[in-house]
């Protein structure tokens, strides 16, 4: 059998890898045999045997070459084994490979530093977490703790990770087998002009609405038993949902009225995502919790974090804070952190996202939606964009219904394949396509990307009641 590593090496000129079925085979049986999936039926799955992966790009054992369109979990912002970053750990390892949270350690340090230079405000002291769940369960309990108050506000239509709290926070069906109702959360509808909850025909009249309809939940459930508002500033998987002009301004204000935080998720729209190092730059938004992970350093190690508010800070001075992690702040992890964001500012890529979602992922996408009937609407910013695929353009109903499994799901599950089949790996939920490459990705990149995803959705297109018609 070829040994796992000589399949690491990438292909050459943008051709196929060399193939060795056999040893994804060995794998496969591993991974069948052993490991246990999340948020799947174990006996239904087919995992992909993945041999190696650079830059845009990621290939199996059987010489198939992918285009990363997901940056797997929207976190590879900086793409696969980017070699500075690859480097830093590597000489991490060799230096401090691991270290207690109670010490100060010179990379934890830096990428402390250099975190909360990025961060809006005077969101200044970083407390490390493992991951993105995490960051949000201990800005939950900052916030309750900060407020001496019970409850949570969180909107429909966002996920902010699947451990305790951060699932119920949670506002999609991924919620709902956890949900016992008891974890203190009270959901909102969050602005969404395509399907809105208010009846509203601009941006405007969705903006003012939407903000009414909190300010009302607020009164009813007593703004004196709330701690905190958390948003994600642009919604990621359930639906690339980019905040109408106002709109965090009014959360922003609602929140200083009533004594009550605002938390802001940025664990994937953060660090480059939307074209800026932090999506609330859009608009200028300053929370008093800022939660990230996944792009902060690509999740080469797992890391993430809450950036916190002086106000906030200061409850914790004299007071023990009753939390902690065994890997907070994890040497290997910072380290990475630290080679991504001196990557990200050296090598411009920020401004690169920012550039290719102007310049060439919208004006593209906006041209595939004109050819297809199965696209409904295009939205995003940066490298954060989603298709919106419907039956019918006029009445705007899903190309599948909400939640569908099984043959409900089979218009998407088709689709699905045949990017696939192309070449095109892409982020697929529920009557939605996401498009979300690296931001590393090139101009060519995205034009390849897109001339497989307009041939892939003249399968979805099959669907449509122009279709039927």
């Amino acid at each position: 059998m070829t040994p796992l590593s000589s399949l690491s090496t990438p292909p050459q000129s943008g051709g196929a890898p060399l193939a060795d079925p056999a040893a994804g085979a060995a794998v496969k049986a591993a991974d069948r045999a052993h490991v246990f999936h999340s948020w799947s039926a174990q006996e239904v799955i087919d995992p992909l045997a993945v041999a190696g992966a650079e830059g845009s790009y990621f290939w199996d054992y059987d010489g198939n070459r992918y285009l990363d369109f997901s940056s797997q979990l929207v976190n590879t912002n900086i793409g696969h084994q980017h070699p500075k970053v690859v480097a830093a750990i590597q000489e991490q390892a060799a230096k401090l490979s691991t270290f207690a949270p109670a010490f100060a350690i010179d990379v934890r340090s830096e990428a402390a530093r250099l975190i909360a230079e990025l961060t809006p405000g005077d969101l200044d002291k970083i407390f490390f977490t493992n991951g993105g769940a995490e960051a949000v369960e201990n800005a939950v309990r900052m916030a309750r703790l900060h407020t001496g108050r019970p409850k949570v506000l969180s909107a429909y239509r966002s996920y902010h990770g699947a451990t305790s709290t951060a699932i119920n926070l949670t506002g999609d069906p991924r919620r709902w087998a956890s949900d016992t109702a008891s974890a203190g959360v009270v959901h909102f509808w969050g602005p969404y002009l395509y399907r809105s909850q208010f009846h509203a025909t601009t941006e405007a009249e969705e903006c003012h609405r939407a903000l009414e309809h909190l300010e009302q939940l607020i009164a009813f459930e007593g703004p004196q038993s709330i701690a905190a508002v958390i948003l994600e500033t642009v919604v990621g998987t359930a639906g690339v949902l980019v905040p109408p002009d106002g709109y965090l301004a009014g959360v922003r204000a609602l929140c200083d009225r009533y004594g009550i935080v605002f938390i802001l998720d940025e664990v994937m729209a953060g660090f480059g995502r939307t074209g800026r190092w932090f999506a609330a730059d859009h608009w200028d938004a300053v929370p008093d919790l800022l939660t990230f992970a996944k792009g902060v350093n690509s999740g080469y190690v797992p890391l993430g974090g809450v950036a916190i508010s002086e106000r906030i800070a200061a409850t914790f001075a004299t007071r023990p804070y009753p939390g902690g992690l065994t890997y907070s702040g994890h040497p290997l992890a910072c380290a990475s952190a630290v080679a991504t964001i001196n990557a990200m500012r050296d090598e411009a890529i920020v401004e690169n996202a920012a550039r290719i979602g102007e310049s060439v992922i919208g004006p593209g996408l906006r041209e595939i939606a004109e050819r297809h009937p199965s696209v409904g609407e295009v939205r995003g910013m940066g490298v954060f964009w989603a298709l919106d695929l419907v039956k019918d353009k006029i009445t705007r109903e899903p190309l599948v219904p909400y939640n569908a499994a099984g043959a409900d799901n089979a218009p998407m599950a088709e689709f699905a394949a045949a990017c696939k089949r192309s070449g095109l790996w892409p982020f697929v939920n529920m009557n939605r396509t996401h498009v979300v490459p690296p931001c590393t990705v090139t101009e060519a990149e995205v034009k390849e990307g897109l001339e497989l995803l307009d041939n892939a959705l003249s399968v979805a297109d099959r669907y449509t009641a122009a279709a039927a018609g």
